[in-house]
Protein backbone atom coordinates (compact mmCIF):
# COMPACT_ATOMS: atom_id res chain seq x y z
CA UNK A 1 0.00 0.00 0.00
CA UNK A 2 1.36 3.35 -0.70
CA UNK A 3 0.77 6.60 1.47
CA UNK A 4 1.23 9.70 0.28
CA UNK A 5 1.94 10.05 -3.88
CA UNK A 6 1.27 7.52 -5.81
CA UNK A 7 4.48 6.58 -7.78
CA UNK A 8 3.60 6.81 -11.47
CA UNK A 9 6.19 9.08 -12.82
CA UNK A 10 8.96 7.01 -15.26
CA UNK A 11 12.31 6.97 -14.40
CA UNK A 12 15.63 5.42 -16.16
CA UNK A 13 17.09 4.23 -13.04
CA UNK A 14 16.44 2.80 -9.48
CA UNK A 15 18.13 2.12 -6.30
CA UNK A 16 16.44 -0.86 -4.07
CA UNK A 17 18.29 -0.31 -1.18
CA UNK A 18 17.71 -3.69 1.55
CA UNK A 19 17.26 -3.76 5.21
CA UNK A 20 20.32 -5.38 7.20
CA UNK A 21 21.10 -3.38 10.39
CA UNK A 22 24.36 -2.10 10.77
CA UNK A 23 24.93 -3.69 7.52
CA UNK A 24 23.31 -0.92 6.39
CA UNK A 25 26.34 1.18 5.84
CA UNK A 26 27.64 -1.63 2.75
CA UNK A 27 24.97 0.65 1.07
CA UNK A 28 26.60 3.76 0.91
CA UNK A 29 30.23 1.75 -0.37
CA UNK A 30 28.07 -0.17 -2.68
CA UNK A 31 26.27 3.21 -4.09
CA UNK A 32 29.87 5.14 -4.36
CA UNK A 33 30.89 2.82 -6.29
CA UNK A 34 28.21 3.14 -8.87
CA UNK A 35 28.46 6.95 -8.77
CA UNK A 36 32.49 6.41 -9.51
CA UNK A 37 30.75 4.40 -12.32
CA UNK A 38 28.45 7.23 -13.32
CA UNK A 39 25.55 5.58 -12.31
CA UNK A 40 23.03 7.50 -10.23
CA UNK A 41 19.50 6.68 -8.64
CA UNK A 42 16.17 8.90 -10.33
CA UNK A 43 14.58 7.60 -7.36
CA UNK A 44 15.16 5.03 -4.42
CA UNK A 45 13.41 2.66 -2.45
CA UNK A 46 14.61 1.75 1.20
CA UNK A 47 13.62 -0.55 4.40
CA UNK A 48 15.20 0.13 7.31
CA UNK A 49 19.06 0.25 6.98
CA UNK A 50 18.15 0.78 3.08
CA UNK A 51 16.20 3.73 3.84
CA UNK A 52 18.79 5.06 6.27
CA UNK A 53 21.31 4.85 3.96
CA UNK A 54 19.32 6.43 1.12
CA UNK A 55 17.82 8.80 2.91
CA UNK A 56 21.06 10.46 3.25
CA UNK A 57 22.21 9.89 -0.18
CA UNK A 58 18.97 11.56 -1.62
CA UNK A 59 19.54 14.29 0.80
CA UNK A 60 22.09 15.44 -1.23
CA UNK A 61 25.30 13.99 0.34
CA UNK A 62 27.77 11.75 -1.42
CA UNK A 63 27.45 8.48 -0.29
CA UNK A 64 31.04 8.68 1.74
CA UNK A 65 30.18 11.68 3.33
CA UNK A 66 27.57 10.18 4.99
CA UNK A 67 30.28 8.50 7.11
CA UNK A 68 30.97 11.63 9.14
CA UNK A 69 27.38 12.14 10.75
CA UNK A 70 27.62 8.48 12.36
CA UNK A 71 31.82 8.88 13.07
CA UNK A 72 32.16 9.13 17.44
CA UNK A 73 28.70 7.90 17.90
CA UNK A 74 27.68 4.34 19.74
CA UNK A 75 25.07 2.10 19.05
CA UNK A 76 23.81 3.68 22.92
CA UNK A 77 23.88 7.26 21.41
CA UNK A 78 20.85 6.58 19.33
CA UNK A 79 18.86 4.37 21.40
CA UNK A 80 17.41 4.45 25.22
CA UNK A 81 17.27 1.66 27.39
CA UNK A 82 13.45 1.25 28.59
CA UNK A 83 11.42 -0.97 30.80
CA UNK A 84 10.29 -3.52 28.09
CA UNK A 85 7.07 -3.05 27.89
CA UNK A 86 6.61 -2.84 23.77
CA UNK A 87 10.65 -3.28 22.85
CA UNK A 88 13.78 -3.08 24.97
CA UNK A 89 14.66 0.15 23.21
CA UNK A 90 13.38 3.29 22.35
CA UNK A 91 14.04 5.18 18.92
CA UNK A 92 13.44 8.89 20.44
CA UNK A 93 17.70 9.63 20.27
CA UNK A 94 17.35 8.17 16.75
CA UNK A 95 14.63 10.53 15.01
CA UNK A 96 16.49 13.00 17.56
CA UNK A 97 19.75 12.32 15.40
CA UNK A 98 18.14 12.44 11.98
CA UNK A 99 16.13 15.65 12.25
CA UNK A 100 19.43 16.86 13.45
CA UNK A 101 21.45 15.56 10.78
CA UNK A 102 19.01 15.39 7.79
CA UNK A 103 18.55 18.99 5.77
CA UNK A 104 15.01 17.66 4.47
CA UNK A 105 12.19 17.42 7.22
CA UNK A 106 9.70 15.86 4.98
CA UNK A 107 10.26 12.74 2.55
CA UNK A 108 9.28 15.24 -0.55
CA UNK A 109 11.34 17.56 0.19
CA UNK A 110 14.25 14.92 -0.71
CA UNK A 111 16.59 15.79 -3.85
CA UNK A 112 15.77 12.23 -5.00
CA UNK A 113 12.62 10.62 -5.30
CA UNK A 114 12.10 8.03 -2.24
CA UNK A 115 10.39 5.32 -1.14
CA UNK A 116 10.32 4.18 2.59
CA UNK A 117 9.14 1.11 3.39
CA UNK A 118 7.58 -0.15 6.95
CA UNK A 119 5.24 -2.78 8.08
CA UNK A 120 2.16 -1.89 9.75
CA UNK A 121 1.77 -3.56 13.04
CA UNK A 122 -1.89 -2.96 13.55
CA UNK A 123 -2.90 -4.42 10.31
CA UNK A 124 -0.51 -6.42 9.16
CA UNK A 125 0.37 -4.81 5.88
CA UNK A 126 3.53 -3.41 3.90
CA UNK A 127 3.48 0.69 3.79
CA UNK A 128 5.19 2.44 1.38
CA UNK A 129 5.45 5.93 2.40
CA UNK A 130 6.46 8.68 -0.48
CA UNK A 131 5.41 11.59 1.69
CA UNK A 132 5.21 12.63 4.95
CA UNK A 133 7.61 13.29 8.13
CA UNK A 134 11.13 12.01 7.13
CA UNK A 135 12.92 11.17 10.39
CA UNK A 136 9.64 9.37 11.81
CA UNK A 137 9.56 6.97 9.08
CA UNK A 138 12.83 6.25 8.73
CA UNK A 139 12.28 5.00 12.22
CA UNK A 140 9.29 3.62 11.75
CA UNK A 141 11.55 1.23 8.67
CA UNK A 142 14.13 0.60 11.30
CA UNK A 143 11.96 -0.47 14.23
CA UNK A 144 12.87 -4.28 14.70
CA UNK A 145 10.09 -5.70 16.67
CA UNK A 146 10.52 -6.61 20.35
CA UNK A 147 14.41 -5.06 20.19
CA UNK A 148 13.03 -1.52 19.50
CA UNK A 149 9.15 -0.15 20.75
CA UNK A 150 6.74 0.30 17.59
CA UNK A 151 6.88 3.75 15.92
CA UNK A 152 3.09 5.16 16.22
CA UNK A 153 2.25 7.95 13.22
CA UNK A 154 -1.27 9.00 13.12
CA UNK A 155 -2.34 6.50 15.86
CA UNK A 156 -1.15 3.38 13.81
CA UNK A 157 2.06 1.50 15.09
CA UNK A 158 4.50 1.25 12.52
CA UNK A 159 7.98 -1.61 12.72
CA UNK A 160 10.51 -3.01 10.23
CA UNK A 161 9.50 -3.03 6.56
CA UNK A 162 11.77 -6.12 6.27
CA UNK A 163 8.72 -8.18 7.95
CA UNK A 164 7.06 -8.83 4.56
CA UNK A 165 9.58 -6.50 2.03
CA UNK A 166 13.72 -6.82 3.00
CA UNK A 167 14.16 -6.04 -0.54
CA UNK A 168 12.21 -3.20 -1.90
CA UNK A 169 12.54 -3.73 -5.60
CA UNK A 170 8.55 -4.14 -6.88
CA UNK A 171 7.93 -0.78 -5.36
CA UNK A 172 9.80 0.81 -8.29
CA UNK A 173 9.90 -1.66 -10.86
CA UNK A 174 7.10 -1.19 -13.11
CA UNK A 175 8.23 2.60 -13.13
CA UNK A 176 11.88 2.32 -13.73
CA UNK A 177 13.83 1.29 -17.04
CA UNK A 178 16.39 -0.76 -15.06
CA UNK A 179 16.66 -1.13 -11.19
CA UNK A 180 19.76 -1.66 -9.44
CA UNK A 181 19.31 -3.93 -6.46
CA UNK A 182 21.73 -4.23 -3.23
CA UNK A 183 21.01 -6.63 -0.79
CA UNK A 184 23.12 -6.41 2.03
CA UNK A 185 21.54 -9.24 4.16
CA UNK A 186 21.99 -12.03 1.89
CA UNK A 187 21.49 -15.96 3.47
CA UNK A 188 24.38 -16.74 5.50
CA UNK A 189 23.79 -19.61 7.71
CA UNK A 190 27.12 -19.40 9.84
CA UNK A 191 27.41 -20.17 13.59
CA UNK A 192 25.12 -18.36 16.21
CA UNK A 193 25.29 -18.54 20.26
CA UNK A 194 22.49 -20.60 22.05
CA UNK A 195 20.81 -17.72 23.65
CA UNK A 196 17.69 -15.62 23.48
CA UNK A 197 18.94 -12.66 21.31
CA UNK A 198 21.55 -14.71 18.81
CA UNK A 199 17.84 -17.17 18.24
CA UNK A 200 15.46 -14.33 18.02
CA UNK A 201 18.09 -12.22 15.32
CA UNK A 202 19.32 -15.69 13.39
CA UNK A 203 15.51 -16.01 13.09
CA UNK A 204 14.60 -12.39 11.63
CA UNK A 205 17.47 -12.70 9.25
CA UNK A 206 15.80 -16.00 7.71
CA UNK A 207 12.71 -14.54 7.44
CA UNK A 208 13.85 -11.49 5.97
CA UNK A 209 16.11 -13.46 3.46
CA UNK A 210 13.08 -16.04 2.32
CA UNK A 211 10.68 -12.46 1.77
CA UNK A 212 13.77 -11.37 -0.39
CA UNK A 213 13.83 -14.01 -3.13
CA UNK A 214 11.32 -13.07 -5.57
CA UNK A 215 12.33 -9.38 -5.56
CA UNK A 216 15.86 -10.33 -6.46
CA UNK A 217 14.68 -12.12 -9.07
CA UNK A 218 12.76 -9.19 -10.39
CA UNK A 219 16.31 -6.90 -10.62
CA UNK A 220 18.30 -5.69 -13.50
CA UNK A 221 22.09 -5.64 -11.40
CA UNK A 222 22.16 -7.16 -8.09
CA UNK A 223 24.44 -6.39 -5.89
CA UNK A 224 25.04 -8.87 -2.63
CA UNK A 225 27.74 -8.27 0.19
CA UNK A 226 28.57 -11.74 1.37
CA UNK A 227 31.33 -10.74 3.87
CA UNK A 228 29.31 -8.86 6.54
CA UNK A 229 28.01 -11.49 8.62
CA UNK A 230 31.02 -10.85 11.01
CA UNK A 231 29.57 -7.68 12.44
CA UNK A 232 27.54 -7.23 15.74
CA UNK A 233 24.49 -4.65 14.87
CA UNK A 234 26.21 -2.95 18.13
CA UNK A 235 29.40 -2.10 16.11
CA UNK A 236 28.21 1.66 14.73
CA UNK A 237 32.45 1.92 15.33
CA UNK A 238 32.59 0.16 12.42
CA UNK A 239 30.62 1.92 9.74
CA UNK A 240 33.79 2.78 7.49
CA UNK A 241 34.73 -0.50 7.34
CA UNK A 242 31.42 -2.20 6.57
CA UNK A 243 31.76 0.63 3.55
CA UNK A 244 34.57 -0.57 2.81
CA UNK A 245 33.09 -3.73 1.59
CA UNK A 246 29.99 -2.71 -0.09
CA UNK A 247 32.10 -0.60 -1.93
CA UNK A 248 34.88 -3.44 -2.92
CA UNK A 249 32.33 -5.88 -3.55
CA UNK A 250 30.48 -3.39 -5.70
CA UNK A 251 33.43 -2.39 -7.52
CA UNK A 252 34.03 -6.25 -8.73
CA UNK A 253 30.64 -6.48 -9.78
CA UNK A 254 31.10 -3.54 -12.06
CA UNK A 255 34.29 -4.48 -13.24
CA UNK A 256 33.55 -7.64 -14.49
CA UNK A 257 30.46 -6.59 -16.19
CA UNK A 258 32.42 -3.96 -17.98
CA UNK A 259 34.78 -6.43 -18.98
CA UNK A 260 32.18 -9.09 -20.03
CA UNK A 261 29.86 -7.29 -22.03
CA UNK A 262 31.59 -3.58 -22.04
CA UNK A 263 29.49 -1.67 -19.95
CA UNK A 264 27.05 -1.87 -17.05
CA UNK A 265 23.55 -1.67 -17.61
CA UNK A 266 22.03 -1.79 -21.02
CA UNK A 267 21.16 1.47 -22.08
Amino acid sequence: MIEGNQVTQKYEIGFALSGGFIKGFAHLGAMQALLEHDIKPDVISGVSAGALAGAFYADGNEPYEVLKYFAGHKFQDLTKLVIPKVGLFDLSEFIDFLNTNLKAKNIEELKIPFIITATNLDKGKSVHFTTGNLAERIAASCCMPVMFAPIEIDGTSYVDGGLFMNLPVSTIRRTCEKVIAINVSPLVAEEYKKNIVSIAMRSYHFVFCANSLPQKENCDLLIEPYNLQGYSNHELEKADEIFEQGYTTANEILEQLIQAKGKILNR
